[in-house]
């Protein structure tokens, strides 16, 4: 016999064991993410401490290197970039973001390969060891550093080169890539602590975000709208529908032998029929005046001639459906919707629950938007937000 509760039905326990592989199944692509990150952050911490370089690295490499000089690191399949336009690159931090390995392989618009070979990162310069010659950006002389988001490209500005140049990498050795310049640029003015500090407060950051294991759904959460396909939403959408339609069709009339409608009179208040269907009674000589009838023109106070067919000077309105609460957001307790507000940069921990988040929905580092697949990131304002999904939709406010 099926298991039923107190109602004699099936279906409340059908819900609360689907809701419960489905917290299950977000919670575990969630802390999959969260692991990766951690993973990540300690080997940049590990890297941080260890990577000082080395002379005996630069052996076998056609570069002459200074007394003082010491390789960290030796990238053999890179390209030498330029831009063929004026561009002002922001100036050279030590900010370590996360890794990206959704890179794509294409050059930015404006930006030209003119030649490849081997990078070389030492701790006073980058260098390219091309087939053309050599390149070199000394950080002592660098104003400007920048990494494509989207492409393994690092452009670089220095005080005297007139263009801007940089290198494309591998895509799956740009991140480190990039890591390790940085390290090396933090060594040249001697700032390397400044790097392993923002390392440490980014890992206790990510300790605190750690996803915890969601509560379990009971039969006695669920509610009726979950026996509709698309729930409370395409529940208030048919209510709003049945209130609506019936409304404009009563105001729709018989169509005329021309094929166009015409609109229904209005119905005249029970005291003004009163008064037309009475006797004048009055010794008054004015003559009675008519009630304007369906077919009839009637005189405003202004002296146009009103429209024939419609009585009393206006045609009644249709009354408006109620507007949903979260104007197409899933009910939530937490007051997020589309209505509006502002945008949510720190989202309730309990927020996928009542939403259909994205994988690896915590390493988001923006606000709260809907994918036009109906799910949602925290990457708001990002190029890479709702990648995966269709894109932005909407924002989420609060």
């Amino acid at each position: 016999m099926a298991r039923t509760d107190s109602t004699g039905s099936t279906w409340r326990y059908r819900w609360a064991r689907r809701q419960n592989e489905r917290r299950l199944r977000l919670f575990r692509s969630d802390e999959e993410a969260w692991r990766r990150r951690d993973e990540e952050l300690r080997r940049l911490r590990t890297l941080a401490e260890r990577c000082h370089g080395s002379v005996a690295a630069g052996a076998g490499l056609p570069l002459e290197l200074a007394p003082d000089e010491s390789v960290l690191r030796v990238v053999p399949a890179a390209q030498l970039v330029e831009v063929r336009h004026t561009a002002v690159l922001p100036a050279p931090d030590l900010t370590v973001g996360p890794s990206n390995n959704r890179l794509r392989h294409r050059l930015p618009d404006g930006v030209r390969v003119t030649d490849a070979g081997m990078a070389v990162i030492t701790n006073r310069r980058l260098v390219l060891l091309g087939g053309r010659g050599r390149r070199d950006w000394a950080y002592g002389r660098m104003t400007g550093l920048a990494h494509d988001p989207q492409t393994p490209v690092t452009l670089i500005q220095v005080l005297d080169r007139r263009h801007t140049s940089g290198v494309l990498l591998p895509i799956d050795a740009a991140s480190e890539f990039r890591f390790v310049l940085t390290l090396a640029f933090a060594d040249a003015i001697e700032q390397r602590h400044v790097v392993i500090a923002q390392l440490d407060e980014l890992a206790a950051e990510h300790a605190d975000a750690r996803p915890s294991r969601p509560g379990i759904a009971t039969p006695g959460q669920a509610r009726l709208s979950a026996l509709i396909p698309g729930g409370r939403r395409t529940a208030v959408v048919a209510a709003g529908l049945a209130v609506t339609v019936p409304l404009v069709l009563a105001n729709v009339g018989p169509a005329d032998p021309t094929g166009r409608e015409t609109a229904v009179a209005a119905i005249p208040p029970p005291a003004a029929t009163t008064a037309a269907k009475a006797p004048a009674t009055s010794t008054s000589k004015q003559p009675a005046e008519r009630t304007p009838t369906l077919g009839s023109s009637k005189t405003s106070a202004a002296g146009r001639p009103e429209a024939p067919g419609v009585t009393g000077g206006s045609t009644p309105q249709p009354v408006g459906s109620k507007a949903e609460p979260h104007c197409g957001a899933p009910a939530n307790p937490f007051g997020y919707g589309f209505c509006a507000g502002e945008k949510i940069r720190e989202p309730a921990r309990e927020v996928c629950d009542h939403f259909d988040c994205v994988p690896g929905f915590w390493e988001g580092r923006g606000y709260l938007v809907e994918c036009a697949n109906g799910k949602v990131s925290l990457a708001g304002g990002s190029p890479r937000a709702c990648g995966q999904h269709g894109g932005v939709r909407r924002t989420l406010l609060a």
